[in-house]
């Protein structure tokens, strides 16, 4: 895939977090990747050029791009995780004999212990997770079981042995660690439910928790207890900041299908996962196209048929927004309405409606690009260019009887304007008001370094002004030898004639005709732009020259005083103690004396 081509694919990459996926031309898996940002990360393969041998290989092989947004950073390592080790891609790191990832398992027994392992065993033990960062959820479960206090002595605590006072408290208790189960210091009853507040944290689920948090710091303060209030709160903050579980993997989902649905006029689209084992290991969405304005039901029917049997799945279960009419009467159909499934779902639809919404905005991108390419073609045909004119520069001059002399270049591609590309100039080689030299100079400097940094030049430029400025930017082309490369032509203000170069008539272009529409509001925006700079000069400069010329008052004190005032007549106009209060008597002193001084000497002259 080259880059020319890759920009058809571009616009429909989000600026989510997700995996994206390469595939080859036999449609098998080349390359699965993270990312951040899918546009930016993507987008780095096809318009970066110091790739290693490698990475172009693999470019050049890319035939296809999916993608599938996640919620999360973490979202995205744990489901590339997954992929690559069911897939196997070429161009990926084999993570076939790689690490698992971490799991907090509450075991199945009396007083159930809680701790970390990487391998699942077929107990009944609860498994939570996988985690992405061990030791990130082994500082929020220490401090969870501060507060929730669990055993990590591994006795056999059943009902006779506990009776017949086996065991004896350990430093734990003694630590305040444990509430001591094993001398049955600690119903089962309320040592369940610290284990199910945890689970809660973990999974989540932090409402309950936070209230309990919450009571507590109100408590303290009550009591006046504001440190033992501040640690509940900064233990609070780590609690609501903490994304300990991810939406992606759930261990105790298995072999499930997960199918959503959004309605658009003319199509639907559906978005599928493939869950196996716990873990995604396939996601796909399926754009169907409406004949009949067939229902959701039918619709999501069709789709679940078509999917199942592209990627051959056997499952018993799947996972719907609502009850369907399959012709496999053994499959069961689940609906959520919360917890984990449901936010399986949620993340169906969310794919889904990415896709609805790119193909939405798609149609408007496409007719809008249809519009803009009509207008360069009125432009092509009226200017009698070459080509079409995708990028338009224009430039203009700014100065009052030669002071602070400055212009701009603004650009539009496409037809509109392209705001990053906008450029000021200081005129460097020219006294006084010259324009015919200023427009040399700023056409020269221009497109000399657009040469010198191998950029791409304009199809089109416009000089603001009549035949002696459209001259002199001639003159500036011809010696950088790219006249006659560039169409140029300048427009005058009191008729809007066009001008160009070895043309002594004038073309008159009709008042509606939309290329001189564009025309008209690039040299306007080039005119605001560079009126705006003058602007800011002229002020800087009037405000610079007077309080330059105060002796004993420097650069650091004349921002303190525009920072304050905003301009050298309200200095003026300020009571002495305003002045004395932001740089002092001795300073405000000077300031004052000059100003006098220059009243008195202004009196004079007037006077004479």
């Amino acid at each position: 895939m080259n880059p020319d081509q890759f920009k058809n694919i571009e616009i429909t990459l989000p600026a989510k977090p997700g995996v994206y996926r390469y595939y080859d031309t036999e449609g098998k898996m080349l390359y699965v990747g993270k990312a951040k940002h899918l546009k930016k990360r993507v987008g780095s393969y096809f318009q970066k050029q110091d790739h290693s041998a490698r990475i172009k290989l693999l470019v050049k092989k890319i035939e296809k791009i999916e993608f599938t947004i996640v919620n999360s950073e973490q979202d995205a390592f744990l489901l590339e995780n997954t992929l690559i080790k069911k897939h196997q891609p070429k161009y990926n790191v084999n993570l076939k004999d790689g690490k698992t990832y971490p799991f907090i398992v509450v075991k199945n027994e009396r007083f159930p212990r809680m701790f970390f392992t990487r391998k699942r065993i077929e107990d009944g033990s609860t498994y939570l997770g996988p985690f992405t960062s061990k030791g990130k959820v082994k500082s929020i479960f220490d401090f969870i079981k501060s507060i929730f206090p669990i055993r990590t002595c591994n006795y056999f605590l059943s009902e006779q042995n506990i009776k017949n006072h086996k065991f004896k408290v350990c430093l734990e208790y003694h630590l305040g660690n444990c509430k001591g189960p094993c001398e049955g210091l600690m119903s089962e009853g309320e040592y369940m439910e610290n284990v199910q507040s945890i689970v809660h944290i973990l999974k989540g689920n932090m409402s309950l928790v936070k209230t309990r948090f919450k009571e507590k710091i109100h408590e303290y303060v009550e009591k006046l207890e504001f440190e033992e209030a501040g640690e509940i709160k900064k233990k609070l903050e780590i609690i609501e900041d903490y994304q300990g579980r991810s939406t992606v993997v759930n261990i105790n989902i298995d072999n499930v299908d997960v199918f959503a649905i959004t309605n658009a006029e003319n199509f639907a689209v559906i978005g599928y996962l493939k869950i196996m084992q716990g873990m995604i290991t396939q996601t796909k969405t399926l754009v169907i196209t409406k004949k009949l304005d067939e229902p959701p039901e039918e619709l999501l029917s069709i789709a679940i048929t078509e999917l199942r049997l592209q990627f051959q799945s056997e499952s018993n279960e799947i996972i719907v927004p609502f009850k369907t009419e399959l012709s496999e009467e053994t499959i069961i159909q689940t609906i959520p309405l919360a917890g984990d499934k449901k936010k399986l779902l949620d993340l169906a639809l969310k794919n889904a409606l990415y896709v609805k919404e790119e193909k939405n905005a798609g149609k408007e991108k496409r007719e809008a690009r249809n519009q803009n390419t009509r207008i360069l073609e009125t432009i092509k045909n009226d200017f009698k260019l070459k080509e079409l004119p995708y990028h338009i520069e224009c430039f203009d001059n700014s100065n009052i009887q030669g002071t602070n002399p400055v212009a701009s270049m603004v650009c539009f591609k496409n037809a509109k304007p392209s705001k990053k590309d906008y450029r000021h100039f200081n005129i460097k080689t020219v006294i006084g008001p010259d324009d015919f030299s200023s427009m040399h100079e700023i056409v020269l400097r221009r497109y000399k370094r657009l040469i010198d940094e191998a950029q791409t030049l304009p199809q089109l430029i416009v000089i603001d002004g009549g035949k002696g400025q459209l001259g002199a930017a001639v003159e500036a082309l011809k010696e950088l030898n790219i006249y006659g490369r560039i169409a140029i032509c300048s427009i005058a203000k009191r008729l809007e004639e066009i001008y160009f170069p070895e043309d002594p008539l004038p073309l008159y272009i009709s008042k509606k005709s939309e290329s001189l529409k564009v025309i008209q509001q690039l040299r306007d925006e080039a005119h605001r732009f560079a009126i705006t700079f003058h602007r800011l000069k002229r002020s800087k400069s009037a405000i610079n020259s007077e309080l330059q010329n105060v002796k004993g008052i420097g650069e650091v004190i004349q921002k303190k005083l525009i920072a304050e005032f905003k301009s050298v007549k309200k200095i003026k106009e300020a009571p002495v103690e305003e002045i004395e209060k932001i740089i002092g008597k001795a300073k405000a002193k000077l300031i004052i004396d000059h100003f006098q001084t220059h009243v008195k000497s202004d009196s004079s002259d007037a006077s004479i």
